[in-house]
């Protein structure tokens, strides 16, 4: 070994002992006669000094050419420092340097290694690779490494066993688009990527393996955003002669427990909403529950009061603003021009101050007489000194403009505390949904979720009134997992195919192997998937997953530290049996 101890380690109990430690150097400070670098690894930083006095004149004249990020190894002996740095763990101690190695310069960064650094987003990306010496990069790859530990240890002591399934398998037309692999030995003819080992974990539980999991990596070809890359982490798992209950049990346990083991927070039973409350409470299907402003719906309160705005729309629904009554008119308009905003699409906004004398003051007290406002404070739980915002519109998209006003306050006011955990389970999801661009039903999740058992009949007469035997896990306002029960019976696997539009002849091509293994006996089985580059990043009190990914892709999909993706060689092409055409003007 090139040392005898790392950067973090040493303290007063070391005081005259001879060490040799190897890294980088984070920064020098030369008063000529004495010498002062501040020598970093993984593990920390600790203080060299060279003294011409008891440092070897060699020695200090190689220490003095040293640059920023130079990799140099030094032996020498600790000693008390004279100025302490409480906040280093070796900030009470200094190596005395007597000799110094150089194992490799270094150009200049063009960027500071330091926790606050200079360098912005995409120059760091550019250059990785020194991004991760920082402190705040390095110990989130390291946080990553302890909660995906946790896992393992956890799913192996509860009897489930690590499979690996296939990255190269076969395109299917639902859900996301696929990356696909040109296949050489095959002219003509593609591989995909998986967007998830979905139909290979359903095929282990046939296989018998009872309990399957999988830190597996995943492939969408679909827009991004920050908390979404082209290829992500997930935590697969499958079940065996499992109910709902039984799979929601045994992955809250997980979460209690990764709770518990990471970040020292005990929870106890998570609550538990169906789709349909999820919705007329929150506006979506993933709520942050670590605080109120729950919606409440005012049609019968607001309607047919001589407000035509009010009076045309098909649903009337608000929130309390708590202490915001305090808001000018300045900061209310800010709101308005925010839901005004194209990314929202709201027409505006109708405000109601609860005022601590007991009175009421809106922007349309024309119409409404301060009874009228007491009662839409009690049906919005508004208290005086609160704020209540009102939209009117089509149902769905004006829920969905109101919770985006929600989360935009909730960050204004502070109220998402980044290290309070409120996880939730939504449960009873629509199996179908229908799209009138298409005029067909979709899967909600994916074809091979099982209806509610006491609703498989509706699936010949009303479809679109199915429940899934679904569920999601949603941790402060994050989706962070979905599963389901499966279909396990060829018979209503070829239902629900009929019903998402495949053709007999379209089913047995995509799936026809899924259905012959189900004519050999398929176990009732269920399971779920956990985002884990999600999960992490929120248990890391952040909500943007590239800060816990080692090389992640920017917001275009691109490494810009490899630069790809890349044109490759028309010699690779003509192999792959690829021609790309020139786009016609």
């Amino acid at each position: 070994m090139l040392r005898t101890t790392h950067c973090g380690a040493l303290t007063l109990d070391q005081l005259g002992e001879e060490v040799t430690l190897a890294g980088w150097v984070q920064k020098s400070r030369d008063k000529g006669f004495m010498l002062w670098i501040d020598l970093r690894d993984r593990y920390g930083i600790t203080q060299i000094i060279f003294d011409e006095e008891r440092t070897p004149k060699s020695v200090m004249e190689q220490a003095q050419r040293l640059g920023r990020e130079f990799v140099i190894q030094v032996t020498g002996t600790v000693i008390e420092r004279e100025s302490k740095n409480p906040n280093l763990p070796t900030g009470e101690i200094e190596i005395l340097a007597q000799s110094l190695t150089l194992l490799n310069q270094a150009k200049t960064p063009p960027f500071t290694i330091e926790n606050e650094t200079d360098g912005g987003e995409e120059l760091r990306m550019q250059y990785r690779y020194l991004d991760i010496r920082r402190t705040p990069v390095r110990e989130n790859l390291v946080f990553r490494s302890k909660v995906s530990l946790a896992i393992r240890n956890f799913l192996s002591a509860h009897d489930f066993i690590d499979v690996e399934t296939p990255y190269l398998i076969k395109s299917t037309p639902e859900g996301a688009r696929d990356f696909v692999v040109p296949s050489r030995m095959n002219q003509g003819q593609f591989y995909a990527l998986p967007q998830s080992p979905q139909t290979f974990k359903q095929l282990l539980m046939v296989g018998g393996m009872d309990k399957y999991f999988q830190i597996v990596k995943c492939f969408r070809d679909e827009d991004l955003r920050a908390d979404r890359q082209p290829e992500f982490t997930q935590i697969d798992c499958e079940m065996t002669f499992v109910e709902q209950e039984d799979i929601l049990q045994q992955f809250e346990s997980l979460l209690q427990h990764l709770l518990k083991e990471i970040k020292r927070v005990e929870i106890g039973a998570f609550p538990r909403m169906t789709y349909a409350e999820a919705m007329a409470k929150y506006g979506n299907d993933k709520p942050d529950i670590r605080f109120g402003m729950e919606f409440a719906e005012l049609n019968d309160l607001a309607k047919n009061k001589g407000f035509i705005v009010f009076d045309q729309q098909e649903l009337i629904v608000g929130i309390a603003v708590p202490g915001a009554a305090a808001y000018t008119r300045k900061q209310i308009d800010k709101l308005i021009d925010w839901v005004k905003r194209p990314q929202i699409g709201a027409n505006g906004l109708v405000w109601v101050k609860c005022n601590e004398d007991g009175s009421y003051k809106s922007s349309v007290d024309k119409f409404y007489t301060q009874e009228d406002l007491a009662q839409w404070a009690k049906a919005s739980g508004a208290n005086a000194g609160d704020l209540i915002l009102v939209m009117a519109g089509d149902t769905h998209k004006t829920r969905t403009q109101l919770s985006a006003l929600r989360m935009e306050l909730a960050e204004q006011l502070g109220l998402r505390k980044p290290e309070e955990f409120a996880p939730l389970w939504v449960v009873d999801f629509p199996l179908l949904e229908w799209d009138e661009e298409t005029q067909r039903y979709h899967a909600m999740h994916h074809p091979f979720t099982a209806p509610k058992p006491e609703q498989i009949d509706l699936l010949e007469t009303n479809p679109g009134a199915v429940n899934a035997n679904a569920y999601d896990l949603v941790l402060n306002g994050n989706e962070i997992g979905g599963g389901s029960i499966r279909i396990h019976d060829a018979a209503t696997q070829e239902r629900m195919f009929a019903l998402l539009g495949f053709s007999p002849e379209e089913a047995k091509t995509q799936f026809g192997f899924l259905m012959e293994a189900f004519q050999y006996g398929a176990p009732p089985h269920g399971g779920i998937a956990l985002g884990l580059d999600r999960l992490v990043a929120l248990l890391g009190g952040q909500e943007t997953i590239r800060d816990f990914i080692a090389f992640p892709k920017n917001n275009s999909g691109r490494d810009l530290m490899i630069d790809a993706p890349s044109p490759i060689d028309t010699a690779q092409l003509d192999e792959l049996y690829l021609c790309l055409q020139p786009k016609e003007e």
